[in-house]
C-alpha cells in the first residue's frame, strides 16, 4: 500500500517589482490576518523604509535588532507578547528576517517578509541561520506567508550584499550535485522537482551574469526572482538540501578559522568552485561557475575574500565536519589534495 505524504508550505502572496513596498499592507489584508503586527528591522532599513511600513498599519510597534543570535530571538519573542502582536512584519536584510522567522515560529503566529537587499534566499525559506559562539545553527521555521521585494530599494542597497546573493544562487550548482551524490550513496531522500528548481535557478543567473550591474534594478529583479525560486525550491525539499551543500559547510567553517570571514554568500561561491572541481574535475563547470561570479562583480579567489590562503586549506580539510550532512567531503579531503584543488582553480 502506498503511504507516502508531504506538506509543502509556500508563502502565499510574492510581489516583487518597483514600488511594491507601499503595497505591504494590502498584501497582508489579502491574507485575512487579524490583529497588529510587530514589525521586526534593524537600524538601517528601519531609517530607510521604516515609517513607510509603519504608515499602512495602526498601532504597529516596532523592535530594532542590532545583531543575530538565540537572546535577539528572545528580545523579539517579548516584544511581540507586550504588544500583543498577531503576526510579524520582517523588515531587513538576513538579519531581521531571520530573527522574525524563528520567533514566528516560537509564537506560533505567521511572519511576512519585506527584504531591503538582496543578499541571500533566506527571505522566502523556511530556514533561519542562528550564529551562536564559532558556530551557526541553521534552523527549521515556517516560510513567510507573503514576500515583498521592492527593485526600487534592493537596487539602491549595499553592492556587495548583491553580488552576495547572486553568489549564494549559483552555489546551488553544487548544492545539488551533492544532493545527488548523497541519495546514491546515502539513500538520502531526494525531490526531483525541488533539484530541477535549484538547478534552474542557478541557470537564471549565470545565463545572466553580464546583465547583472550596479545601480541597475532590473539587475535587481533578476536576482530577486532567483532568490524567491531557490526559497521554493528549499520549501518543496522540506530541508535546505537544494541550496546548501559543501560549498556550505566550507563557508560555516571559514566563519570559524578566519579571523575576519567575508559575506557569507562570496564565500558559498568560492566554495563553489572548489566543490565543482571536487565533482566534476578539470574539465566540469568551474570554470563556467568562476566565470559568473566574476561578471557579476563577487570574489574568487582567497585573496578577494581578504582571507590567506592557508585558512582556505583549513577549513576545507576539516568543514566536512560541520554537520552531519554527506556531500562530495565524505570524510575529509587530504591536504595535499585540497592544496591542489585550490591551486588549479586559482583560489589561491
Amino acid at each position: 500500500m502506498f503511504a507516502k505524504s508531504t506538506w509543502i508550505k509556500l508563502p502565499r502572496n510574492v510581489l516583487v517589482g518597483h514600488g511594491v513596498l507601499d503595497d505591504v499592507g494590502t498584501a497582508v489584508a489579502e491574507l485575512s490576518l487579524s490583529g497588529t503586527p510587530l514589525l521586526v528591522t534593524s537600524p538601517t532599513p528601519n531609517d530607510l523604509a521604516g515609517d513607510r511600513v509603519r504608515a499602512q498599519f495602526d498601532g504597529v510597534e516596532t523592535v530594532t535588532v542590532e545583531s543575530a543570535g538565540f537572546e535577539s530571538v528572545a528580545r523579539v519573542v517579548e516584544a511581540a507578547e507586550a504588544a500583543e502582536a498577531t503576526f510579524l512584519v520582517a523588515l531587513g536584510g538576513g538579519k531581521p528576517i531571520d530573527l522574525a522567522k524563528m520567533a514566528a515560529d516560537e509564537l506560533g503566529v505567521g511572519f511576512v517578509s519585506v527584504p531591503t537587499a538582496a543578499s541571500h534566499d533566506g527571505i522566502v525559506s523556511g530556514r533561519s541561520s542562528i550564529p551562536e559562539g564559532d558556530t551557526r545553527h541553521s534552523v527549521a521555521a515556517d516560510p513567510p506567508l507573503a514576500v515583498i521585494a521592492d527593485t526600487e530599494i534592493m537596487a539602491n542597497a549595499p553592492w556587495d550584499l548583491t553580488t552576495a546573493g547572486c553568489a549564494d544562487i549559483i552555489s546551488n550548482y553544487t548544492a545539488v550535485k551533492d544532493w545527488r551524490l548523497a541519495r546514491r550513496l546515502k539513500n538520502v531522500e531526494y525531490s526531483e522537482y525541488a533539484g530541477a528548481l535549484s538547478e534552474m535557478t542557478a541557470e537564471m543567473l549565470v545565463d545572466n551574469a553580464d546583465s547583472i550591474k550596479q545601480g541597475l534594478e532590473e539587475s535587481s529583479w533578476i536576482v530577486s526572482k532567483a532568490l524567491v525560486s531557490s526559497g521554493v525550491a528549499m520549501s518543496i525539499a522540506g530541508s535546505s538540501r537544494p541550496a546548501s551543500g559543501a560549498e556550505h559547510l566550507f563557508s560555516h567553517q571559514l566563519d570559524r578559522v578566519a579571523e575576519s570571514p567575508a559575506l557569507h554568500g562570496h564565500q558559498v561561491g568560492v566554495g563553489s568552485i572548489l566543490t565543482e572541481y571536487l565533482h566534476t574535475g578539470e574539465t566540469g563547470q568551474w570554470r563556467a561557475i568562476r566565470d559568473a561570479l566574476k561578471a557579476i562583480g563577487a570574489p574568487t579567489t582567497a585573496g578577494e575574500l581578504g582571507i590567506d590562503g592557508e585558512t582556505v586549506i583549513e577549513a576545507l580539510t576539516t568543514a566536512h565536519g560541520i554537520r552531519d550532512r554527506y556531500t562530495i567531503l565524505g570524510d575529509g579531503v587530504n591536504r595535499d589534495a585540497a592544496t591542489e584543488v585550490a591551486t588549479f582553480t586559482g583560489v589561491i
